[in-house]
């Protein structure tokens, strides 16, 4: 019997992939820059090393049945060759190459009849981003860049030439506009909202140095997501689907199930979207309402996805569980949920310390109650530290309780 899994990615994903993917008797091993990364301590075996590394993705190759990720960061192209050796690798290889850049991930799904925002690239970007890492340095929460005096009066002028861009598209779109960097963004740090053109400026120089396109604001009524499974063998089964809501354009709180109303609409949609993605796995599809009462694609994660948390205590099969079983061959597990409401609070960090965590005790007297600490050595303002999530018979029920418990932890 094939056993052994790896996983590109040791952060909370990887670590809540790993306890069920050993509940059903698989190794685990995993790659992660982060020595003792979240995933790691509860692992067979971490590999530390990047998450792009060639050298260590062909390592974790050599010993895994399996592939899959739990982070976009991953070296589709290495994945591919792997793919094309024989190495089940699920997502696909082809798939993750579409989504990690979210400009080819749009014209992706408007090509496929999909509906999608507004958008259009800021070129040059293939020209003006110099990969150079001696006049480049990456701060590692935050995304952004910075660029030694060398270089200032080179990139002063592309700073202008992106000015002039995004003015010609204010023209086009209307304002707000939404500045995005087309590679690793995530958790709001590769997005800038520009409102009026004094906000520009600003944009440029949170973004700057970084692949960019832009994207039509989606006035909307609510943020939406659904959780979807393929196996293998082609099995499709989704979750409930969700209502999210963002702060800082980090996932705040997830309510299950959204309104009945919007529930057959975003299934329909999410199905259809799966039907164009290759590669067994979980997805992620979150999703805009607008004011019209129509729904549209915002963006696709091809892994778990933190919309989907609530499925380990509200579901008779967890997001990650099933993510195992889709990608070793196993059928698909229900999807329904055990209660009728659930409520998913994340655990955000509240300072730059070493973590350490309080008032969980506190927190667990409440009934229905369940709190996932993430073993992340340190907190930072922001970063995701843990997890909330409440079952029972109301969302409202739910969503008291949940806020409750939130307040009285701190990590």
């Amino acid at each position: 019997m094939k056993n052994s899994i790896g996983i590109v990615g040791g952060g909370q994903l990887g670590r809540m992939m790993a306890f069920d993917a050993k509940k059903l008797g698989f190794t685990v091993n995993i790659i992660d820059p982060t020595p003792n990364s979240p995933a790691g301590q509860v692992s067979d075996h971490q590999i530390v090393a990047p998450y792009d590394d060639e050298k260590a993705i062909r390592e974790l190759a050599s010993i895994s049945d399996f592939l899959t990720f739990e982070i976009e960061l991953a070296n589709a192209a290495i994945l591919e060759e792997l793919a094309q050796k024989g190495l089940e690798i699920h997502p696909s290889a082809k798939t993750l190459g579409i989504i990690k850049d979210k400009l080819g991930q749009k014209e992706f799904l408007r090509e496929k009849g999909l509906p999608v925002a507004d958008f259009q690239p800021v070129i040059p970007s293939e020209e003006r981003v110099e990969e150079s890492h001696t006049t480049e340095l990456q701060d590692k929460h935050s995304g952004r860049r910075s660029f030694d005096g060398a270089k200032s009066s080179e990139w002063r002028a592309q700073d202008d030439t992106i000015k002039k861009e995004l003015l010609q598209l204010a023209e086009k779109f209307g304002y707000p506009l939404l500045l995005k960097a087309r590679f690793d963004a995530y958790d709001g740090r590769g997005n800038a909202l520009i409102n009026n053109e004094s906000h520009i400026d600003e944009a440029i120089n949170k973004l700057r140095g970084r692949k960019l396109y832009v994207e039509k604001f989606v006035s909307f009524s609510k943020e939406l997501a659904v959780v979807i499974a393929r196996s293998t063998k082609g099995e499709i089964k989704s979750y409930p689907v969700v209502e999210t809501i963002h702060k800082n354009n980090i996932c705040h709180l997830v309510m299950a199930p959204a309104d009945e109303t919007i529930q057959r609409k975003a299934e329909t949609l999410a199905i259809q979207t799966m039907e164009q993605l290759q590669g067994a796995g979980v997805f992620a599809i979150e999703m805009f309402l607008n004011k019209d009462g129509n729904v549209i694609i915002n963006e696709i994660a091809p892994r778990v996805h933190n919309s989907g948390h609530f499925t380990i205590e509200a579901c008779v099969t967890s997001q990650f569980e099933q993510h195992i079983r889709a990608i070793t061959g196993l059928p698909l597990g229900s999807t329904e949920m055990i209660l009728p409401a659930a409520v998913m609070i994340n655990i955000l960090g509240e300072r730059n310390a070493n973590a350490e965590v309080t008032g969980l005790d506190k927190a667990l007297q409440i009934p229905n109650v369940f709190v996932h600490i993430y073993g992340k050595m340190e907190t930072n303002e922001e970063r995701k530290m843990g997890h909330i999530t409440v079952i029972g018979k109301t969302i409202e029920e739910c969503l008291k309780k949940a806020q409750e418990a939130r307040r009285v932890i701190t990590i």
